[in-house]
């Protein structure tokens, strides 16, 4: 979370955030809306530095079914977690959403569209099934 709408400020560091707990491996599709910050010189660079292992991908113009996953994921966070809390300082609900995301989304919540398992569950099961093949 930033105090400003900076591409520098907001999704440079989320990225490395990203990156940084879940390394890049191999090639993977990096999808977005067409959000000024997405289409920035500066990420474009970013996501380019990683010598065509990231493919960069945005919806189509006006079309929110292409970003139909991010838009669930923020439903989510909103209806489960936001609107039950009132923050006090940024750096309260800072700390309240990551732990929501990182404990909670990815560790302990079911999603039925990975068959009744959690993310890093599915992860899991994908990367050994990779492996075996």
């Amino acid at each position: 979370m930033s105090e400003t709408l900076s591409t520098n400020d907001t999704i440079i560091p989320a990225w490395k955030m990203a990156v940084k707990s879940n390394a890049i491996t191999k090639e993977l599709i990096f999808h977005s809306d067409r959000g000024s910050q997405y289409a920035s010189y500066n990420f474009t660079n970013v996501l380019k530095s990683y010598d065509r292992a990231v493919t960069q991908s945005m919806s189509r113009k006006g079309n929110c079914w292409d970003s139909a996953v991010a838009e669930s994921f923020f439903k989510s966070l909103k209806v489960e977690w936001v609107y039950k809390h009132n923050y006090g300082p940024r750096s309260e609900a800072e700390l309240s959403i990551f732990q929501w995301i990182e404990t909670w989304y990815n560790r302990r919540r079911i999603h039925s569209t990975l068959g009744y398992k959690t993310i890093k569950e599915f992860e899991t099961e994908m990367y050994n099934q990779k492996i075996a093949a």
